[in-house]
């Protein structure tokens, strides 16, 4: 089930300069300046879509995380954190040009593998899936929103 998400409205958020002859946009988890690609771009409009529509907080959130148990380097684009600071969120974003499909299932499938969390999200910008996940029986469903982080409505 394709989610109805606006992630370009988080736009007018995100920051960019031109440096060098490039076009560069700022990552606001990791505090540094990044050569502007179009899946980093999809990257930091979900980030901005999980603070201002979700609730969630950029201490709970961690980009690129080293994922345990592979043997090669591997990454996940984004992981949001619960307020007691376990997985809850996995998202894994493509650039607009690169279709959802079931490679895209089988990739964040395989990252959480160590991570066991309860919902994924996998983007390219333009189409947008969230999946809730169960363990036993092994299985997830598509869901028809990205959950709000789980202390978002402790905080008025």
């Amino acid at each position: 089930m394709k989610l109805e998400v606006d992630l370009q409205a988080g736009m007018d958020a995100l920051r960019f300069k031109h440096q060098n002859g490039k076009r560069w946009i700022f990552d606001c988890v990791r505090k540094k300046w990044l050569v502007l690609q179009p899946e980093e771009l999809v990257r930091q409009l979900v980030i901005q879509y999980l603070i201002r529509e979700k609730g969630y907080r950029l201490s709970h959130l961690q980009v690129e995380r080293r994922l345990a148990g592979h043997f090669a380097e591997k990454r996940c684009d984004l992981l949001a954190f619960s307020p007691d600071m376990k997985p809850f969120l996995l998202v894994e974003c493509k650039a607009p040009s690169v279709p959802i499909g079931d490679e895209g299932f089988r990739q964040i499938s395989s990252y959480n593998l160590s991570l066991k969390v309860p919902y994924f999200v996998l983007t390219n910008g333009v189409a947008t899936y969230c999946c809730a996940l169960a363990y036993e029986p092994a299985r997830w469903n598509f869901v028809g929103q990205i959950p709000p982080h789980p202390g978002a409505e402790n905080r008025g």
